[in-house]
């Protein structure tokens, strides 16, 4: 995943043909992502990535904006994509793994996942359980044991409702040890930098975020991250971090950071979005930026994409009724 420069770009562009070009024109003017959460968090971060990005390799002509836009764990966005800017050429959202979750668990109200044209991924991010650095629990172990005895005592806290991927991850942990995830004192945030603030100011004791979430405050010492839930340790400053399958719990989480666009964007508009990302995914300049917000590579795009994003729908329906959703 390097970028390509952007004479490399406006040749891949052209043999897209003349009629994709006009949408180039057309999409680089006032573009925009809307971020389905309040400043900070994931969602943020997603939208941060693009605009970012896509401006620093050239593959747009101005910044981008991006609208907060909060409500539902995103069922708002959604539905406003849905039923006010269809076909907005210019229009990119924010999505993760907690999309597909939400959508398999009906949380957005009459849509099912099938309804927007989902665009691409430029990274994934990892689960991961932390606490604050003067927490009694040093390791997943300790936290475990305690959660045994006294489920109910120990405030988990997160960037969504019970049945969100945040939810998922605690009651995916609690379950490797015969805890019934009803049983935990689980508080819902709108995002994830609510939810963090909460935990540094002893509002909860534990979070379940993302681990690219975190990278500030472990610079800082704040905050003890007790496992990350990816399927091996991550490099970088995540290099000491263990998983909780090395520990003995058998639990992964990936988030894909993506994006998708309305129902009725044209085919040329959506072509252009795919091509515009495939490039930025290749630019070398890009793994520099993803890296430095935490993310690790993912490339997938268009069909492909759309196609991976139904199947974890599908998938997500099957583990909501294994956790007692459904």
């Amino acid at each position: 995943m390097r970028i390509n420069t952007a004479v490399r770009h406006a040749s891949g562009i052209a043999l897209l043909g003349g009629a994709l070009l006009t949408g180039q024109a057309q999409a680089n003017d006032n573009t925009e992502c809307i971020a389905p959460a309040k400043p900070g968090g994931g969602y943020d971060l997603t939208c941060r990535l693009a605009a970012n990005g896509l401006l620093e390799a050239e593959l747009i002509e101005a910044p981008m904006m991006v609208t907060y836009m909060p409500g539902g764990i995103g069922a708002v966005a959604y539905n406003h994509v849905n039923g006010v800017r269809t076909d907005d050429p210019n229009l990119i959202v924010a999505a993760s793994t907690g999309a597909a979750v939400n959508l398999a668990l009906g949380k957005f109200g009459q849509y099912d996942g099938d309804e927007v044209r989902w665009l691409g991924a430029l990274g994934v991010d990892y689960g991961a359980i932390v606490v604050s650095a003067d927490a009694p629990w040093q390791s997943l172990d300790e936290l475990m044991a305690d959660l045994q005895e006294t489920p109910g005592e120990i405030a988990f806290g997160a960037g969504g409702t019970v049945g969100s991927q945040d939810w998922m991850k605690v009651a995916l942990t609690a379950k490797t040890v015969d805890i019934n995830p009803r049983d935990l004192r689980y508080v819902a945030f709108e995002g994830g930098g609510e939810a963090l603030a909460a935990l540094l100011g002893d509002h909860i004791q534990v979070f379940t975020g993302d681990l690219s979430e975190l990278r500030s405050q472990l610079e800082g010492g704040d905050i003890r991250v007790l496992a990350a839930l990816s399927e091996e340790r991550m490099g970088g400053p995540y290099a000491d971090i263990p998983t909780a399958a090395e520990q003995g719990y058998d639990v992964q989480w990936p988030i894909w950071r993506g994006y998708f666009m309305g129902p009725e964007v044209s085919d040329e508009a959506y072509a252009t979005w795919v091509e515009r990302l495939k490039t930025l995914s290749e630019d070398p300049g890009f793994a520099e930026i993803r890296e430095a917000r935490g993310l690790f590579p993912m490339s997938r795009f268009g069909d492909s994409f759309d196609t991976y994003v139904q199947e974890q729908i599908t998938d997500f329906k099957t583990l909501a009724e294994e956790v007692g959703l459904k």
